[in-house]
């Protein structure tokens, strides 16, 4: 990205001449970014045609969050339930994820051998935590402390834990629901459901792939393996029954992925189907056309589809209206995230303040995350050089950190769009790059600053032209080759636009950091003290000069300079 930019580019971007064009050239001689750009593109794949595996576990569930929302104990069957729902919801939007098993706070899905889903990036034993569980809330509830039922219970075994609930509280542990015991396995199966009405009222159906959500006695027998055709399909045939299996020979097939010590930890994260193409998921009974085969599962087929009209709302009624005439409904529409929510364009303020507002909540709660630079739909978190979060294990600092973030996003919608509903859930993904110094990790944020600029000036110009009349293509054709120059004087003669007179955050993006700050305080006497503290902060700033680092050198944990 940094040597598509022209010198007149980077002379926009600050809007001064002199000091910021020579930081600039030097960084655009540096060879430093071409390693920083080369680093972001590096990522973990699976080895080809092994079993992926994800293993989700909520942070703090087991003992915060249940607490906070009143979970009942041991087992809330309302809490699994909504697990098992979002669960089914995963296999309806990935059609790689073949099954999942879960319980408690913890789901693991299994993706198809030959899955080449993000290209293969890879960024328990239910009864016995629940038959422990069981016994020690039923102790907690007659009256002991949590200490001392951990004490009834050390070194107990399996009949011993069985004669306690039974004999102290009259409980059958078989009796107990199959979902606590057991666990749940969420897969797909084929059933009849309704694609349309005729024009009498009479229902038409067709087979389509459902996840359905099921409690077995036992997943490792044949039986409930070799019984499922989906399983069989995806998976193959199971010879004999899986005996009693030692944890340390499942474990050690788990990929550790931790992370090189003593290097700047950036998570990036991106909004999935924010800026895409209407997107739409047929079965394959109602659909006989393959855009791209490399990319489908064996019995769903995915169409890209390129809205020619530049009215979206009509151009759906249209995609719907040839639905009909086809004999189908589809399965899902994906479409463009902001599009559906009717963002603003080229920059929708609330948006980019609520994504804002989500990266603030994240530095509060993660105290490893030092900086953060946004832009858009994209995120990307600084962790300090040192941190030992989650021992530096790669997998789990990405999902920590995107599901927090988009749980976040969710939670903080109505405080930015008050008159919006959130239509659909929104997702992210990640990743993560490490950098070896503080110069090249400055270098990164610089080509994710320097990228800022240039994409929102070619959107200023384009949207710009589309309101005036143009269509989509004559306003790429328009702009096609065009230099910084070029694009102002566009946006000054056409639109009376001074590009430099836009809000900083369109086009430097926002910086989210800690930053020392001064407090006042006040006592019941009337008595007030003046102390410093820290607190995040969001600014819109050039981040590319030297100046921003020397006015906080804590960011990086480095000295001020002396002069």
């Amino acid at each position: 990205m940094f040597d598509d930019c022209s010198v007149e580019q980077k002379e926009q971007f600050s809007g001064q001449h002199g000091k910021q064009q020579i930081r600039i050239r030097e960084v655009i001689r540096s060879r430093r970014r071409n390693y920083a750009a080369q680093l972001d593109r590096c990522s973990n794949r699976w080895p080809r045609f092994s079993q992926g595996k994800i293993n989700l576990k909520g942070k703090y569930v087991s003992k915060g969050l249940s607490e906070v929302h009143e979970f009942e104990k041991p087992n809330d069957e309302r809490a699994l339930n909504l697990m098992n729902s979002c669960a089914a919801a995963v296999l309806e939007e990935c059609p790689d994820v073949v099954f999942s098993y879960g319980f408690s706070d913890e789901y693991s899905f299994v993706f198809k051998k030959t899955t080449k889903f993000y290209q293969r990036r890879a960024s328990k034993i239910s009864h016995i935590n629940n038959q422990y569980d069981s016994c020690f809330w039923m102790l907690v509830k007659c009256g002991k402390t949590e200490g001392e039922a951990q004490e009834v219970l050390k070194g107990t075994h399996k009949q011993e834990k069985n004669e306690l609930l039974f004999q102290q509280f009259g409980i059958n542990y078989k009796n107990l629901p199959a979902m606590f015991r057991q666990g749940s396995c969420v897969c797909k199966t084929r059933v009849e459901d309704i694609v349309k009405y005729s024009e009498n009222g009479t229902p038409v159906k067709r087979l389509r792939r459902k996840p359905i959500v099921v409690h077995s006695d036992n997943i490792a027998a044949r039986s409930f393996w070799n019984e499922d055709p989906f399983l069989l399909k995806e998976l193959g045939d199971f010879r004999e029954d899986i005996g009693n299996i030692k944890p340390e020979y499942v474990k050690s097939f788990q990929f550790e992925n931790k992370l090189m010590p003593l290097t700047w930890i950036v998570v990036r994260i991106d909004g999935c189907h924010f800026h895409r193409e209407l997107n739409l998921q047929f079965d394959e009974s109602h659909l006989k056309i393959v855009n791209d085969p490399d990319q489908c599962s064996l019995d769903v087929y995915m169409l890209n589809i390129v809205l020619i009209e530049e009215n979206f709302r009509q151009g759906v009624q249209l995609l719907i209206k040839f639905c009909s005439n086809h004999s189908f409904l589809p399965d899902h529409i994906f479409c463009q995230f902001s599009e559906v929510h009717e963002f603003e364009k080229p920059n929708d303020e609330q948006a980019l303040n609520l994504m804002n507002s989500c990266a603030v909540a994240v530095l509060e709660e993660f105290k490893d995350v030092i900086f953060s630079y946004g832009v858009s739909d994209e995120y990307s978190f600084v962790l300090k050089k040192d941190s030992q979060f989650y021992q530096r294990r790669g997998s789990e600092i990405v999902t920590a950190l995107v599901s927090f973030f988009t749980a976040m996003y969710v939670m903080k919608w109505k405080e930015f769009f008050p008159q919006k509903e959130l239509k659909y859930p929104p997702s992210f993904d990640g990743r993560a790059v490490l950098y070896p110094t503080s110069e090249i990790l400055r270098d990164y944020l610089t080509w994710r600053q320097v990228d800022c600029h240039i994409n929102n000036q070619y959107n200023t110009c384009f949207w710009m032209l589309v309101k005036s009349g143009k269509s989509k293509s004559e306003a790429q054709s328009y702009l096609k080759g065009t230099q910084a120059r070029e694009k102002n004087e566009v946006l000054v003669q056409q639109f009376s636009i001074d590009y430099n007179a836009l809000p900083l955050m369109f086009r430097q993006g926002s910086s989210a950091f800690w930053n020392e700050e001064e407090m006042s305080r006040m006592y019941e006497n009337g008595a007030s003290a003046e102390k410093s503290g820290k607190k995040v902060v969001v600014e819109h700033c050039n981040i590319i000069e030297q100046s921003f680092w020397e006015a906080h050198p804590s960011i990086l944990n480095e000295k001020p300079r002396i002069v």
